[in-house]
């Protein structure tokens, strides 16, 4: 049985990813955390007040989420009725990040899917703060869908990395059960802006081969200095469906991340992104 815990805020890209979790997951036995946080500054200016009209608020608040996380529950068990998902909902008041992984450690999730608000607007913001919260500081691999984007069969992935690090194998478990149960074919993507490998990146890729043996999957290098558009132009071209990632400090990740608006550096992501915890 696998665990999967769905944020929301009953925006469209929220409801959107849980609409694409129904689709991947529909033939995989799973029970699916539908959550809820209320952020605990709402009541903050109340709790200075009398104690009953803060408890009232917060009690009516509370009630409000629960009444609309049953709708969300209801909505998709009359459009998916599938017996082999468990829908349970999750109304907590607290700090987004410690909700998150406090509900992660509690249910032993394995994987957290969530919507990203995409590059759109002025600001062309590529992930929502909260997105980007939980995957620098979650514990738990987090697969963030782009609003609007309608599930596809994951064909071809990618896992970019500059072989820097040497993974464990557990770290790469999530990718490696989504290539096994999607019979997806893997490109290991790395930009190599003009230098050769290294002896340890050499036998790190080694090592990334020795992991994903039993799955198809190639090493593809790229040439050029700009590796953003590089890997952006890579995954437009060859119809990628999920890209993947380590989140390990000082990485393309953390460069990513790290700069917030697309015109800075051309890329922006218009396919889901799964994001692995590097671990100690």
């Amino acid at each position: 049985m696998k665990t999967i815990l769905l944020p929301t805020d009953f925006s469209n890209n929220s409801l959107n990813a849980i609409n694409y979790a129904m689709k991947m997951y529909e033939d995989t036995d799973c029970t699916f955390y539908i959550l809820n946080i209320q952020k605990a500054s709402s009541f903050v200016s109340d709790d200075l007040m009398t104690t009953s009209p803060s408890v009232n608020l917060y009690q009516a608040i509370i009630d409000t989420a629960r009444k609309s996380l049953d709708n969300v529950i209801r909505s998709i068990k009359e459009k998916y009725n599938n017996p082999k998902h468990e829908l349970i909902s999750i109304v907590d008041y607290d700090n987004f990040i410690d909700a998150i992984n406090q509900v992660c450690e509690l249910k032993k999730v394995d994987l957290i899917i969530m919507g990203t608000k995409g590059a759109s607007g002025l600001e062309k913001v590529i992930f929502g703060s909260n997105t980007v919260r939980v995957m620098q500081r979650g514990e738990t691999p987090v697969l963030a869908v782009p609003n609007n984007y309608k599930y596809k069969k994951l064909n071809r992935v990618v896992f970019l990395s500059n072989y820097l690090t040497q993974y464990k194998k557990e770290e790469l478990s999530t990718l490696l059960e989504m290539l096994h149960l999607f019979n997806s074919n893997l490109d290991f993507v790395h930009v190599s802006e003009g230098k050769t490998l290294t002896k340890a990146q050499e036998e790190n890729m080694k090592l990334l081969s020795a992991f994903f043996g039993d799955t198809s999957n190639e090493f593809v290098n790229l040439k050029g200095n700009d590796v953003f558009k590089e890997v952006n132009d890579f995954i437009r071209i060859n119809e990628i469906s999920l890209l993947a990632m380590v989140n390990k400090k000082h990485s393309f990740f953390e460069r990513l991340l790290t700069t917030h608006k697309v015109e800075d550096f051309g890329f922006k992501t218009n396919i889901p992104l799964l994001v692995m915890p590097k671990q100690i």
